[in-house]
């Protein structure tokens, strides 16, 4: 039997914890029905014997606290919601737990945004690692030593492993029923759930608004020129005249401030604003292409796919 400890933190988001439960013990269920002993040993772990959260409306009652757990297999970190500077304060009594824990042979998934309190452990770093993509850049500045990779929705990697953004976890949840149990019980949980099995990327959902959140000001002004000038053929070269900057040098704290080369970016703004007329307006594919600035239609195919994870016709038909 695997034992599975579900955190109850301050600051979580409730389906978080509920809905983990939820599919552990409805995987116990199907083993029922066949005739096994159930597969799961779910338990919720606190700091307290009570956890109040969603600004009081719910108060979770934990079965153990965290010195109570001798072992475990698998630790669920469930997402956190709030300021994340003071979730993981309150929160900071878990990670040496989590960390002894994993020490010991159990491993960790982090769901959504509970990666900051995975990542808070210092066992992710030099690893991948996913979360909403909303607070990918704040995960970034603040875990600069950890491979964020915003677009995917699961990440493993030495028994760690983490979920993208909100109700991507349950692709998680799948896979780790998979691996502990047999692919025909994640199949029966899928179908149960009404799940996509093997969803893999979050890129079609990731809205880019720009990385500005820095203090380079120089590199501000030349995102906000490639933002107005997008429909033009820009080079490196004439957006760092623009700023000033020689081209070495602007290439070097583009990157740094942005986590984007510059012909990340423009790429990255153009099909910004292609996706967002796909979605509203009856332009065809090639006229919403020669708008972004592109006139290569393979190109141009290459690099939305890059970005979203998807075809532009395919993205008009499921999104317009």
């Amino acid at each position: 039997m695997k034992h599975i400890s579900i955190l109850v933190p301050e600051t979580a988001v409730t389906a978080a914890i509920v809905d983990p439960r939820y599919m552990f013990s409805a995987v116990n269920e199907f083993f029922k029905s066949a005739g096994h002993e159930p597969f799961f040993k779910i338990q919720l772990v606190g700091l307290t014997n009570e956890v109040t959260i969603n600004d009081g409306l719910v108060t979770i009652r934990p079965d153990l606290l965290i010195d109570q757990v001798l072992k475990t297999d698998l630790i669920i970190v469930p997402a956190l919601s709030g300021s994340m500077e003071i979730a993981l304060q309150k929160n900071k009594d878990f990670l040496p737990w989590i960390v002894s824990q994993y020490k010991n042979g159990a491993e960790v998934a982090s769901l959504c945004i509970g990666a900051f309190l995975l990542a808070e452990t210092g066992l992710l770093k030099d690893k991948s690692c996913s979360t909403h993509w909303l607070f990918s850049n704040d995960f970034r500045d603040r875990y600069p030593d950890v491979r964020l990779e915003h677009e995917k929705i699961i990440t493993e990697q030495n028994g760690l492993y983490t979920s993208g953004g909100a109700t991507s976890y349950w692709n998680l949840l799948l896979y780790l029923v998979e691996k502990y149990t047999t692919r025909e019980m994640a199949i029966m949980a899928s179908k149960f759930f009404l799940l996509e099995m093997e969803r893999n990327s979050q890129s079609q959902f990731i809205m880019f608004k720009g990385q500005k959140e820095h203090d380079d000001f120089p590199i501000v002004r030349a995102q906000e020129y490639i933002e107005a000038n997008y429909n033009l053929k820009l080079t490196v070269e004439e957006i760092a005249d623009k700023v000033g900057i020689a081209r070495r040098t602007f290439e070097r704290r583009f990157k740094r401030a942005t986590s984007n080369t510059v012909v990340e970016y423009l790429q990255r703004v153009k099909i910004e604003v292609a996706k967002q007329q796909l979605e509203t307006g009856r332009k065809t594919v090639n006229e919403v292409m020669y708008e972004v600035g592109y006139t290569d239609t393979k190109a141009f195919r290459e690099v939305f796919k890059k970005v979203t994870g998807m075809s532009p016709i395919d993205y008009r038909n499921k999104y317009n």
